[in-house]
């Protein structure tokens, strides 16, 4: 049996049968089985987009060659007799307590939000005009954030090639699509990640872990640099080891553990608006046609040095997808934006923000504590400022020009209604001025961008602080602490949050060992 890896151009809706007639002529079989590797759309060409697929096939027509091998984390498993605490059911936390309970450590894990369909069902009433439920909404609640996002699984991160394979094939075990294996821009959809949270908790459980849902992290005793018991809405709990997956909304969380002695630091991050189009307009400027059979909608990704100002670009750019209500806390007011696998709405969106440093917009020096009540007094103004929930917002030409819309409200996937506003005037003077820039060159590079809407506060792309961490992951001056995931500093989006976790948990076992 030979072995041999093919890269194929095929039409954007190609089939398995035709998928096999290309492999059967470029190679001259008849008989093969095969695998795909790999899978991109080229669209460089408005009049050649394909797909790139590379594919691996194995025959007894074929001389030489192995497939390679998979290369998958080695998880000792066996009893054990300590127990770990992990706060925070999100990528990041839920993979640390997965992977200490495969195991063999007896592992409970606390959500301060609820499980995933009660926590659907309160944000249909808050999306319904009802209020705002801090157990059950965008940012708190089974899964994490990325519960209700596009689901992307991309990661720039080099160094965790175990660790992606290891979330990666959960997810598809799970439920996942295949594809996701070797798509090179994967994604679940909001859809898909709900049905697959609730079979990982069926697992986790199934394997001897406990989950408490609506269990909120109070406050820790600390001794002579060891957690020896946790303060929680359900009693108080206890662990030889403690996790916490905060993620980057919980700044009570991290009020807590400063009170407590961990440290963190100041660190970049950005802050901007959320941009939104109907999805044929994208579709059009990316490809030249409203449409286009075995694709499921335009992308794009947009990168711009805001003419000297600030860098400006587009993040977790969500194709047929809505922009939601995302605020953590009553009375802030921010966006995000979701899609569902197939990606079939009308409207396009992305968060279109500024990188900044804190320390160099006010011209002093800030610390970590003040770092986050800066962010949170920015989100309590596009609060105040609707007195609710309505997302400020303009059209992006308008921003670029300084000019509120007047008339009647535009049409926009966003739920609970818009407000007009000069949205420069309710962030940082260098990040209006940086994103003005910015979108004029967007509006270059994809012909009608200008048309769009921009609204709301975009302020959750990472977290405004990292905490300071010793090589394996401990919290610097803790023996049993950790804190991990986007709520660290040291990850970003659902596969590097979850990494961080497999590996806090591979830490822990070890030191256990």
């Amino acid at each position: 049996m030979g072995y041999r890896e093919i890269s194929l151009k095929l039409p954007t809706d190609y089939g398995e049968a035709q998928l096999r007639k290309v492999i059967a002529r470029e190679l001259g079989l008849t008989d093969f089985s095969y695998q795909v590797e790999s899978k991109s759309l080229d669209a460089r060409q408005r009049r050649n987009i394909h797909w790139l697929v590379r594919v691996g096939v194995a025959s007894a027509g074929l001389s030489g060659g192995e497939p390679p091998v998979p290369v998958f984390l080695d998880v000792p498993c066996r009893k054990r007799k300590e127990k770990v605490l992990v706060v925070g059911s999100g990528p990041a936390g839920f993979f640390t307590a997965f992977t200490l309970q495969k195991a063999g450590v007896e592992t409970t894990l606390i959500e301060r939000g609820s499980e995933v369909q009660k926590r659907t069902e309160g944000i249909e009433r808050f999306e319904s005009g009802g209020p705002f439920d801090s157990h059950a909404n965008y940012a708190f609640g089974e899964g994490g954030a990325g519960t209700f996002s596009d689901g992307k699984l991309t990661s720039r991160t080099k160094s965790i090639s175990k660790e992606r394979q290891m979330v990666l094939t959960s997810y598809v075990h799970a439920g996942a699509p295949e594809e996701i294996l070797y798509m090179t821009h994967p994604h679940l959809g909001s859809d898909n990640l709900k049905r697959i949270v609730m079979r990982l908790r069926e697992e986790f459980t199934d394997a001897g872990g406990r989950i408490l849902f609506d269990t909120c992290l109070d406050d820790l005793t600390v001794e002579h640099g060891k957690v020896v018991s946790a303060a929680t809405t359900g009693g108080v709990m206890e662990g030889d080891y403690v996790v916490i997956a905060p993620g980057h909304s919980a700044h009570d969380t991290y009020r807590m553990l400063m009170r407590r002695g961990v440290s963190f630091r100041t660190k970049p991050f950005a802050i901007g608006c959320r941009v939104e189009h109907p999805q044929h307009l994208i579709n059009k400027a990316q490809w030249g046609v409203e449409r286009l059979p075995g694709v499921k909608a335009a992308e794009y990704r947009l990168t711009s040095k805001g003419d000297g100002r600030l860098s400006v670009y587009t993040f977790c750019m969500c194709p047929g997808g809505v922009i939601v209500p995302a605020t953590a806390y009553e009375r802030g007011n921010i966006v995000n934006g979701m899609s569902r696998y197939q990606r079939e709405g009308m409207f396009a969106n992305a968060a279109c923000v500024a990188a900044i440093n804190l320390g160099d917009l006010l011209k002093k020096e800030v610390n970590p504590l003040e770092a986050l009540e800066w962010l949170g007094g920015l989100e309590e103004g596009f609060y105040d400022y609707s007195k609710g929930y309505r997302a400020p917002f303009c059209t992006i030409e308008g921003f670029m020009k300084r000019r509120t819309p007047e008339g009647g409200t535009p049409s926009s996937s966003y739920p609970l209604g818009l407000k007009a506003a000069p949205l420069w005037e309710l962030l940082p003077d260098e990040v209006s001025e940086a994103l003005r820039e910015g979108l004029k060159d967007f509006s270059r590079k994809i012909k009608g961008f200008e048309t769009g809407l921009i609204m709301g506060l975009e302020s959750k792309t990472s977290s405004p602080v990292q905490v300071l961490r010793e090589k394996g992951g401990a919290c610097i001056g803790f023996d049993n602490l950790y804190i991990v995931g986007e709520g660290s500093g040291f990850a970003g989006g659902i596969v590097s949050s979850a990494s961080d976790g497999i590996r806090t948990a591979l830490d822990i076992i070890a030191r256990i060992s």
